[in-house]
């Protein structure tokens, strides 16, 4: 039997779309296209893990930033936040969607180093003049204004409380899916294992699936989070995309602090927020950081014991005494040319999409990046947001544009 809202058998031979993932990028396209008075067409979504255990949606810590190092991505989260904040106006009004909001206690960057510092400087100037409200603090206005911690090796730090924090991610996603299979999305339990190309090798004419099925497409979208390098090889692509672990924590302070806590990006790596009654929910990696297999989601409880845990309780010393509630590893779907993702056609395999390499910054992109992908797919060009800059011919021409805020 097929999962709740899926199907295991296509009810057609032909869709003028496949989207290849079903998470919240491949989502997000869907309801796009359907929110689209000038697309008409059919569209499947192909999902291989129905219950969405393992994909990089499942194991988000759902938060929103616009402090990037590009004005793009600046722009791109400035959208979510808008989309977020006005999710039933943007779904049509539709009373069943509740309201949400934007829980924004901010991001806190801390540099110890001079040379970090800068980087902050940097990003602020971009940041500031596509209209975020980053500030940034030196040590002693940090300590003035979050009395718990402690600053006496950073240099400078950076914050913005303006529609930064946390927000619920997995409602969106729920309504988007919901929508978009109303509106005559269908959604298919199954794996593409193979793509057919035409005789000159310039389009995808059809994917088979594991059951033996052959579906033919007019687009395709290669949607699959960390397994984006395995879709585009069946369509003879080679892209930069691998998963990379990522670890969190929630635990509970003996003695919590007595206000919210921003994101605290510490220089050790490890970050850690505010979870609300007590609660705070803490993330970070090995330093020896390798493409690991997509089914590998096992703890490295040595790392909380003796990096992460360590590293909080410096910062942060009313944390000594804390208790692990809950723990989970997930995946980035990392782009290892230059942590942006990768959207728009292949330039020679015209009809095969990219939406692939969020590095970590995927589900606050999502709104952004679904409705750039659904004017791409009708248009053939972006309407909103350009986002040409993340067209694959950059890495073919060796010319990445890095990211240098990822977490």
């Amino acid at each position: 039997m097929p999962a709740s809202g899926f199907t295991d058998t296509p009810s057609r031979a032909s869709y003028d779309v496949v989207i290849v993932g079903g998470a919240i990028m491949g989502s997000s396209t869907a309801w796009f296209l359907t929110d689209n008075a000038d697309f008409d067409g059919s569209v499947l979504v192909i999902e291989k893990d129905p219950a969405y255990e393992k994909c990089s949606t499942a194991h988000t810590n759902s938060c929103m930033r616009q402090q990037f190092s590009t004005e793009l991505n600046v722009r791109i989260s400035q959208f979510a936040a808008d989309f977020v904040k006005n999710i039933r106006s943007y779904m049509g009004g539709d009373a069943r969607i509740p309201e949400l909001g934007i829980q924004s206690y901010g991001y806190m960057y801390l540099a110890d180093t001079e040379a970090f510092a800068d980087v902050l400087r940097a990003n602020q100037k971009v940041q500031r003049a596509a209209g975020a409200a980053t500030q940034l603090m030196t040590a002693d206005e940090i300590k003035a204004a979050y009395p718990f911690y402690t600053v006496d090796d950073i240099v400078l730090g950076s914050i913005n409380t303006v529609d930064e924090g946390y927000w619920d991610g997995h409602t969106v996603f729920e309504w988007w899916r919901r929508q978009a299979r109303e509106r005559g999305v269908e959604y298919l339990q199954g794996e593409v294992v193979a793509m057919t190309r035409n005789a000159a090798g310039t389009r995808i004419e059809s994917v088979t699936l594991a059951s033996g099925d052959v579906i033919a497409c007019g687009q395709l979208v290669n949607a699959s989070g960390p397994r984006a390098a395995r879709t585009a090889a069946m369509a003879g692509i080679d892209i930069p995309v691998e998963p990379r672990k990522r670890f969190t924590w929630i635990f509970k302070a003996e003695n919590p602090l007595g206000q919210q806590l921003p994101l605290t990006i510490d220089p050790s790596g490890i970050h850690v927020r505010e979870n609300g009654g007590g609660t705070y929910l803490a993330g970070g990696h090995t330093e020896y950081d390798p493409a690991v297999d997509f089914d590998d989601f096992a703890m490295d409880h040595s790392f909380w014991q003796e990096h992460a845990w360590p590293a909080i309780a410096t910062r942060i010393p009313q944390f000594e005494a804390i208790k692990v509630q809950s723990e989970w590893a997930g995946h980035y779907a990392m782009n290892v040319f230059d942590k942006n993702a990768i959207m728009g056609a292949h330039p020679e395999v015209e009809n095969f999409v990219f939406l692939n390499g969020f590095s970590g910054h995927g589900l606050q992109q999502s709104p952004a990046m679904g409705r750039g992908t659904a004017e791409w797919l009708t248009y053939g060009a972006y309407r909103s947001l350009d986002m040409t800059p993340f067209a694959f011919d950059r890495i073919v021409r060796n010319a990445p544009i890095v990211e240098k805020a990822v977490i």
